[in-house]
């Protein structure tokens, strides 16, 4: 049994972070945080209330009305996120939602409210956190920090397998279009922009297994733990 510690995963978009977050959480029986996912929820809510993003105001007074959980599936063995006691889980992975994720991430009010959310999910430890600033602002002090990364063309490919079933009539440049635009409002924003933490361990998974990958992660796990195992 390993002891509880945090483990962060920051990168870009579709570089394969959730994947190898929940294999990570369940082969070290740990709790997995999708925190894109709670981004992806605030979108959602944003969307459906009109919320105008320009609107410092309106957007405090949102985010008081939104309440955000993580409830285990126990068919899937995942957590699921809620939104408002609602599972969005799905409804959040919609291209309508991914194509403003970026924006609304980027504003400071919802940053703020989403890191102290996170913090607060991560003070028990035995968590995987995946993100763009896990490692960086939510948890500066975490043991394992992995920074992964993946060439765009593989990255476009996954994203688009991941959302043809959903939407057969999406193209492959509409992927390419969102992932560039995610990049760039991610790496370029005011607030907590995507960088890599200076003792992250990089991960390019362009040609990995996920067997490859997670073998990577756990072998960092095993040298940070071994000491107190």
């Amino acid at each position: 049994m390993f002891p509880k510690i945090i483990i962060t995963i920051d990168g870009f978009s579709s570089c394969g972070k959730s994947t190898l977050a929940k294999q990570l959480a369940q082969k070290l029986h740990y709790t997995y945080i999708d925190s894109g996912a709670m981004y992806r929820a605030i979108t959602l809510y944003f969307l459906r209330n009109n919320i105008d993003r320009s609107n410092e105001k309106e957007i405090r007074h949102a985010l008081q009305d939104i309440s955000l959980e993580f409830i285990l599936n126990k068919h899937s063995g995942n957590s699921e996120i809620y939104l408002n006691g609602e599972n969005v889980e799905y409804i959040i992975r919609d291209l309508v939602v991914a194509e403003k994720v970026s924006e609304v991430a980027a504003l400071k009010d919802v940053r703020a409210f989403a890191v102290a959310a996170q913090q607060k999910m991560g003070i028990d430890k035995g968590i995987v956190m995946d993100g763009r600033d896990i490692g960086t602002v939510v948890f500066p002090d975490a043991e394992v920090k992995i920074f992964m990364v993946a060439d765009e063309a593989v990255r476009v490919e996954r994203r688009f397998a991941e959302m043809f079933d959903k939407n057969p009539n999406i193209s492959l440049d509409e992927i390419k279009t969102n992932i560039a635009m995610r990049d760039y409002i991610d790496s370029n924003r005011k607030v907590s922009p995507l960088r890599k933490a200076d003792d992250a361990i990089e991960l390019d998974n362009t040609h990995l297994t996920e067997k490859q990958q997670l073998d990577f992660a756990l072998k960092l796990v095993r040298k940070v733990c071994e000491p107190v195992l």
